[in-house]
């Protein structure tokens, strides 16, 4: 099980769009999901359907008393999306109040004690935090063991997210783990220059930091959010249903751990098994607006340009990047990023559905 944090002190950056609508993503390529939400404003409980005043109980009555924490089951509610939810109210903000008393380590530990009695086998836990690095948001970073950050592609949410990510180390050393640490570029319209300019601020300050994809603005999560379902089942071919697919696809691949399990489960004849002989495969994107074009498929785990050769060269007013892979013989599913969003191959016909109703290009090795 992994639980996913999504934190950031700032307001209005998209912490709540990426918590309903990663969850969403996720659960409608078969995951089971529990959203925790955390936040005393409940918005993530609104979008996902469920009035908070009209619940009997919430995170509160788990957390407020440590003889409670094992009745979190008692208070998740499944919504009409096929997600689970541990729905948050307003008397969450009585919490550290209530809990001043006791030492810092055990009110924050409420929260990943309460979800080790969690009642159902769930693959992914995401936790919504409020937008203040205080008792609710440690909690839920002792309990988690990734982090997304949700960064407006805006200078004022930079110099906020280089303090936070400072708090997270120094929460990290008390706590004696690390946390895997991800930045997610949100809010973004590519229309401007000044949009562009500040994504690629992000992409050189954080490095390797950043997930490929980029949530583009878009009018239809603000919709959804109303109607109280993820984009990816309300509108699932709009940019935001799009962006987070190309996010949950990002988060499935990434997952901690995952080569050390895929060797373990993998029969030691197979490991010895010579391997087949590679195919050289060249493909080739053309753009004239273009800054950063890389490539992902089933072929390097959805890692965009893991283990390919790339080449870019000028060709009158447009680039063309060229992708080497070596690759077996078979068929394989694969799509662009393109200043962080991602795209069927334009010369390729043939395509095939992908998670969240986008397309995937399909390449035939023989």
């Amino acid at each position: 099980m992994r639980i996913i944090a999504i934190v950031n002190q700032k307001g209005g950056c998209g912490k709540t769009t990426t918590t309903v609508n990663l969850a969403g993503c996720l659960a409608a390529d078969g995951a089971g999901v529990l959203v925790v939400d955390l936040d005393p404003q409940a918005h993530a409980t609104l979008a996902l359907g469920v009035d908070p005043e009209s619940v009997d109980r919430n995170l509160y009555d788990v957390l407020a008393d440590a003889e409670t924490t094992a009745q979190i089951g008692a208070v998740i509610v499944e919504t009409t999306s096929g997600i689970a939810l541990a729905p948050g109210g307003i008397v969450l903000s009585a919490l550290e109040q209530k809990l001043a008393a006791e030492r810092a380590e055990v009110r924050t530990e409420r929260l990943a004690t309460a979800l080790t009695h969690l009642p159902g086998p769930y693959d992914y836990v995401l936790i919504d935090c409020p937008p203040n690095v205080g008792l609710l948001t440690f909690s839920a970073l002792r309990a988690a063991h990734e982090v997304i950050v949700p960064l407006e592609t805006s200078f004022f949410a930079i110099h906020g997210v280089q303090k936070l990510l400072d708090t997270i180390g120094l929460l990290t050393e008390r706590i004696g783990r690390s946390l895997e640490v991800r930045i997610l570029p949100t809010l973004y319209d590519g229309r401007t220059r000044y949009a562009r300019e500040t994504l690629a601020d992000i992409r050189e300050l954080f490095g390797d930091l950043c997930f490929d994809a980029v949530i583009r603005s878009n009018v239809k999560l603000r919709e959804c959010a109303r109607r109280g379902v993820p984009a990816v089942r309300f509108a699932p071919s709009s940019n935001g249903a799009v962006d987070y697919a190309a996010l949950a696809l990002e988060v499935r691949a990434s997952g901690p751990r995952q080569a050390e399990a895929v060797a373990q489960a993998t029969p030691r004849a197979t490991q010895d098994r010579p391997a087949p002989p590679t195919r050289q495969v060249v493909v080739r994107f053309r753009d004239e607006a273009a800054q950063d074009v890389r490539i992902a498929g089933d072929f390097n785990g959805w890692v965009p340009d893991r283990g390919v050769r790339s080449q870019v060269e000028a060709q009158g007013e447009a680039r063309v990047w060229t992708k080497v892979l070596e690759l077996e013989p078979g068929t394989y599913q694969y799509r662009y990023v393109v200043d962080g969003s991602w795209r069927e191959d334009p010369e390729n016909p043939q395509v095939v559905p992908g998670p969240g109703g986008a397309r995937n290009s399909l390449l035939v090795v023989r």
